[in-house]
């Protein structure tokens, strides 16, 4: 009995404690006077995550309840009490304006037990700044015209699977893995130098831990890393598995060593990274593996998302996809039949439908900040204390009808020039916006450009029996993913 009382005493005592703490946070909006929902104790407004809802849904929802209760609402991640801003001017001052208080995302990282996750999208301060500016130089359009003949080939072999489909009498395919293995192709050659072949035999190493990135994480594990960074640090939790952080660090190591030993260049990311350590020892090893690895997974599954439900809306709307086939067409006939980075750019019309794409999936639900200071809002007397973080619903925002009327039409003259001046700068945010904003855009849009017009060029794509509409998305899936795939019908056009 007397030892139990030593056990027993002490734990009431840290079980009331965490009991008090949870209940204090938990009430931060209510003391403050702020709308928003009354939080679960656990969950807090994140009840039906990864059941009946996933991220976009249950933050789209929030959205619209409390959308007029501008300039922002509290949410509860968890028992984190954020602020999620309802007002496109105030996202505008804590993106650009005052970015200077916003410039941390307040991600979680953990550079001693996983090191991949001490990237530039998750560093914050002073070792953010100093990174960003030694990579920015690495994402600029002349190196994107640097890199873009090594993705048309990989837009070429995309080609022929699709051929080969075809001439083996095959009409009905998985649009969504096949692109999502052309975006692993495209990022293994481009960020390790590797050919990864995953066209070719989708069982491939690389293609399996591709996948296991996404899989291997679950909504509420995310929540709880980004609601408390520095207690997971101290409980020494990792973001990726062990074995996925041997893996690329081990594909790194060996791609440098061999090229510089055989002093072997590319076209590619990878040869910038290396350029980047030799001079003056920018970038260590280590940081060369994150950022490779961080390379990795935004242009791989973030992409083929994107890629996937483009074709399954022009599946859809014949029309627009006869429309994107002619400017394809009228842009290879001005260079040869060659598809330059001259012809890409001047695809209009295509990066119209791209962007509509990404403005109706919108593949990362929300942006997150950190106060550094108090903020006053502009205009106001409400203020954003010291450390809370702040949510920009960029989904919600997309399929805001007061943005975008008829959210859920596919309309891409939403993005002719006349209507984007129409609009609010903010009103579309899939890459950011100001310093913070997404190093890789030009990348990414590349990459989807080329492996539209690779497939769109040769072939017409169609609904099928085994089309899912509408599409039914994975609830377990902190990105935008269908839960069954997206089937279409696929056809070869005789020239």
């Amino acid at each position: 009995m007397e030892v139990l009382k030593y056990i027993f005493y002490p734990t009431v005592f840290i079980a009331s404690l965490v009991y008090y703490m949870f209940r204090r946070r938990l009430s931060y909006w209510k003391d403050r006077g702020i709308p928003h929902d009354r939080p679960h104790f656990i969950y807090g407004n994140m009840i039906g995550i990864q059941k009946e809802k996933n991220f976009h849904e249950l933050l789209r929802d929030y959205y619209m309840k409390y959308k007029h209760s501008k300039p922002f609402v509290g949410f509860f991640m968890m028992a984190s009490p954020d602020a999620m801003i309802l007002d496109l001017d105030l996202i505008k001052s804590i993106l650009i304006k005052d970015f200077h208080n916003f410039n941390d995302r307040y991600h979680f990282f953990n550079e001693r037990d996983d090191p991949i996750s001490a990237h530039l999208f998750a560093v914050d301060g002073k070792r953010w700044k100093i990174m960003r500016h030694k990579l920015t130089p690495t994402y600029t359009s002349g190196k994107m015209k640097f890199m873009f003949p090594t993705i048309v080939e990989v837009g070429c072999r995309f080609n022929k699977t699709f051929m080969n489909i075809v001439e083996n009498g095959g009409t009905i395919v998985e649009i969504k893995d096949l692109m999502a293995r052309f975006t692993t192709d495209v990022i293994g050659t481009c960020a390790f130098g590797i050919e990864c072949n995953s066209l070719e035999n989708p069982d491939v190493e690389f293609r399996t831990y591709g996948r296991k990135i996404f899989t291997s994480r679950s909504p509420m594990k995310e929540t709880f890393l980004r609601s408390f960074p520095r207690l997971a640090r101290t409980l020494r939790m990792r973001k990726f598995p062990k074995d996925m952080a041997a893996f690329f660090t081990k594909i790194v190591r060996d791609t440098i060593d061999y090229r510089e030993k055989n002093g072997i260049e590319r076209n590619d990311f990878m040869n910038l990274l290396i350029e980047l350590k030799n001079k003056d020892n920018s970038l260590t090893i280590d940081e060369i593996v994150a950022e490779t690895f961080i390379f990795f997974v935004a242009g791989f599954d973030t992409s083929s998302a994107a890629l996937g439900y483009c074709m399954y809306e022009l599946a859809h709307h014949p029309e627009i996809q006869r429309n994107v086939r002619k400017e394809i067409e009228s842009a290879l006939e001005k260079y040869d039949g060659e598809l330059n980075y001259e012809a890409n750019i001047e695809m209009t019309f295509l990066d119209q439908v791209i962007k509509e794409t990404i403005r109706k999936y919108t593949v990362f639900p929300f942006l997150t900040r950190v106060t550094e200071e108090d903020y006053k809002i502009p205009n106001s007397n409400l203020v954003i204390e010291k450390g809370v973080k702040v949510i920009i619903p960029i989904d919600a925002l997309n399929n805001d009808p007061d943005l975008f009327p008829d959210p859920d039409k596919f309309d891409p003259s939403r993005f002719s020039a006349d209507e984007i001046k129409k609009r609010h700068p903010m009103a579309w945010l899939p890459f950011g916006e100001g310093p913070r904003n997404c190093i890789g855009l030009r990348f990414a849009m590349m990459q989807i450009r080329i492996g539209l017009i690779s497939i769109l060029k040769d072939f017409e794509f169609s609904t099928c029996d085994r089309t899912e509409t509408p599409i039914i998305n994975n609830p377990r899936s902190f990105i935008l993913a269908p839960f069954n795939g997206i089937f279409l019908k696929v056809e070869r056009i005789v020239q």
